[in-house]
C-alpha cells in the first residue's frame, strides 16, 4: 500500500514539474506580420450591416390553430395555440381556486370546465392537455 502511495504521490510531483515547465518554456517565434501603417490603422471602419432575420412562423404548439365551440365560449376566441389555452384553463382554475388544498395536483372542475374535460369532477394537471386536445380541429 505504501508502495501505491508513493508512486501517485511522485506522479503528482513530476505533472505538476511538466506543466510549470510548459507555462514557462518560451513561445516558439511566430512569423514577423505585416502592420499597416499608422494612419491606415487611424481611419474608422465602416460598420457592417446588420442581417436581417425573417421572422418565424410559430409551429407545433405554439401555431394558432380553430378550435371548437365549448373551447371557444371558454377562451372567446376561434383559433389559439395549445400553449395559450393551457395558460388561460390554468389562469381560470387559479382565480376560482379550484385546486385541491390537500393534493395540489389534483383539480376540482366546476360548470365551465366539466364542458372542456367531458363532464369529469375531477382532473389531474397532467391530464388538462390531454383533454384539451380534442377541442382543437385537426386541419388536413
Amino acid at each position: 500500500m505504501s508502495t501505491a502511495y508513493g508512486l501517485l504521490r511522485g506522479s503528482r510531483a513530476l505533472f505538476a514539474a511538466a506543466r510549470s515547465a510548459a507555462a514557462s518554456a518560451p513561445k516558439s517565434a511566430a512569423p514577423p506580420t505585416k502592420r499597416a501603417p499608422a494612419a491606415a490603422a487611424a481611419a474608422p471602419k465602416a460598420p457592417k450591416p446588420a442581417k436581417q432575420k425573417k421572422p418565424t412562423q410559430p409551429s407545433g404548439i405554439m401555431k394558432a390553430k380553430p378550435i371548437s365551440l365549448a373551447l371557444q365560449d371558454f377562451v372567446g376566441e376561434t383559433e389559439i395555440s395549445r400553449v395559450e389555452a393551457v395558460k388561460k384553463v390554468w389562469a381560470y382554475i387559479k382565480l376560482n381556486n379550484l385546486q385541491n388544498p390537500v393534493d395540489r395536483r389534483e383539480i376540482f372542475c366546476d360548470d365551465k370546465l366539466k364542458k372542456l374535460f367531458e363532464g369529469k369532477d375531477k382532473v389531474g394537471f397532467l391530464e388538462i392537455a390531454k383533454l384539451l386536445s380534442s377541442h382543437f380541429v385537426k386541419s388536413a
